[in-house]
């Protein structure tokens, strides 16, 4: 009884696996379209591998930057540093898995499914994560502004930290389901706690931009109340300023991350074409550049690690000495 039970999931798991490497090569460019997309692998490869060194670097120096800081909450640090180091992630995974992919291509070989289906579970893996910790951060600030007071007594460190454990895990196990379902099943799974964590988030900031109308209103009546009150009201004022700088990083990601989203429903309506493939290539680029723009929204938005990357810069031997002179 055990051995057919066995048997029958990993046959199960063999057509799932078979399913989505399917669906993978067709909207993977062939050999004999490498004329038409050979000046395409060389601009994308290049630029990739600029990508990847820049989301290396700069979440790396932004990752010494959110622990060097003590003016963070622990919460809101925990939650940046889960959202940095899975834009580490895909640069020194997701990208160099990327690069492969290309430079077979340019020697006009058609890498496997094993090469595609490692890409497609490596990406989903960094790319979940970043995901779900951007959607983590947002619920934080939010709850940071409406609860306030309560705040740090309902919002632990411990229970962030669980949660941001339950973010890694999810995003592990997530991706690996392809081969255990099929992704007639998996796809609408997808879309469905895509959607409710993009609707989570939106409804989060909505009431966040309500919160910040509230704000003005009380600055104005604190100009005719005693100034025991300014106090609160600036702590407020922080804690608007930090959710504003976050909304930033969930605009750009779904800027970056749009144009994927929409060549996967364009190849599921109107099939592979050399164009949607060109698209695709470029499509992948944007998904990339957003961990290098993460780390430059921190500094632009957000004054504590501004500070702390221009103290760890002025510890650089050279970058002391060019502004010395």
């Amino acid at each position: 009884m055990l051995q057919v039970i066995l048997s029958l999931t990993l046959k199960k798991s063999v057509n799932a696996m078979n399913s989505f490497c399917e669906f993978l090569l067709q909207r993977s460019p062939k050999v004999f379209e490498f004329a038409d997309l050979r000046s395409t692998y060389i601009a994308i490869c290049v630029f990739n591998s600029f990508l990847s060194y820049t989301a290396i670097m700069l979440n790396a120096v932004t990752i010494h930057a959110i622990r060097k800081s003590s003016s963070l909450p622990k919460t809101l640090k925990t939650l940046l540093l889960s959202l940095a180091v899975s834009d580490v992630g895909v640069g020194l995974l997701g990208q160099p898995l990327y690069t492969s992919l290309l430079l077979n291509w340019l020697q006009q070989k058609d890498p496997d499914c094993n090469i595609h289906l490692a890409f497609a579970i490596t990406v989903s893996m960094v790319s979940l994560a970043s995901f779900f910790s951007v959607v983590a951060v947002s619920v934080d600030r939010f709850l940071a502004i409406h609860l306030h007071l309560r705040y740090q007594e309902l919002v632990t460190h411990k229970r962030v930290i669980a949660v941001v454990i339950s973010i890694w895990l999810l995003s592990v196990l997530f991706p690996c389901l392809v081969f255990w379902v099929s992704r007639d099943i998996l796809l609408p799974i997808e879309l469905s706690v895509g959607g409710f964590c993009l609707l989570l988030t939106t409804v989060a900031y909505i009431r966040i931009y309500l919160a910040v109308r509230r704000h003005k209103n009380q600055i104005q009546v604190l100009q005719v109340q005693d100034v025991a009150e300014s106090g609160e009201i600036a702590n407020f004022a922080s804690l608007i300023k930090s959710a504003v700088g976050l909304f930033y990083v969930y605009l750009v990601f779904l800027i970056c991350y749009l144009p994927y989203l929409v060549g996967l429903v364009a190849f599921d309506l109107n099939g592979p074409s050399i164009s949607l493939k060109r698209f695709s290539l470029f499509s992948w680029i944007l998904v990339y550049l957003n961990s290098s723009l993460n780390p430059i929204i921190y500094c632009w938005k957000m004054r504590h690690i501004r500070h702390a990357v221009m103290d760890i810069l002025r510890n650089i031997p050279w970058f002391r000495n060019s502004a010395t002179q």
